[in-house]
């Protein structure tokens, strides 16, 4: 089932996820709708905040961009290393439409449970890292505009309340 995903301001988003206490078939269909939802958004990455839910789940595919990958749903992630520098344009399902540049870890190790309960542990580079970390900041309230300018972040709120309240009408934002 394809859920509706915030939009940033929503104050969910700046909520902290809860840890899931157990893997089961009810985290399991939570995982399948965020996949359904990620793909339906054409993104590459979702949590779980994203659509309301205040739990520490994500999800991620970076196929297009990394052919060698596979989708991934990660409950509990952790970081176990974070190493280097890059800088990515990352854009975000719940603020449409912008991209900044955000500095982040160029190499990512993180530790969580998979769909069976199982722990993991993975390093991941490239888009990759950059979206493990993306989406395990919305599980601690964090969006991507905390990481640029106020003036910026101040600038894109006031687009993201106009296309909240132009979806809310079902009306298209430039109407």
């Amino acid at each position: 089932m394809v859920r509706e995903i915030l939009i940033w301001p929503d104050p969910i988003l700046k909520q902290k996820a809860r840890p899931v206490a157990k893997v089961d078939d009810k985290v399991r269909a939570l995982v399948k709708d965020m996949f359904e939802t990620m793909y339906a958004a054409e993104g590459v990455g979702l949590a779980a905040p994203q659509v309301g839910v205040l739990q520490r789940i994500i999800v991620l595919d970076t196929r297009p961009q990394q052919p060698d990958s596979k989708p991934l749903a990660m409950i509990n992630p952790e970081f176990v290393a974070l190493e280097g520098e890059t800088t990515y344009t990352e854009g975000c399902l719940s603020i449409p439409g912008e991209a900044e540049d955000v500095d982040r870890a160029a190499f990512a190790t993180v530790r969580y449970l998979d769909e069976d309960g199982q722990e993991q542990t993975l390093r991941c580079d490239g888009l990759l890292a950059i979206a493990v970390q993306h989406e395990t900041d919305h599980l601690d309230g964090t969006v991507f505009v905390d990481h640029v300018s106020s003036l910026k972040r101040g600038l894109i709120r006031k687009r993201m309340l106009k296309h909240k309240a132009s979806r809310d009408q079902g009306t298209p934002a430039s109407a």
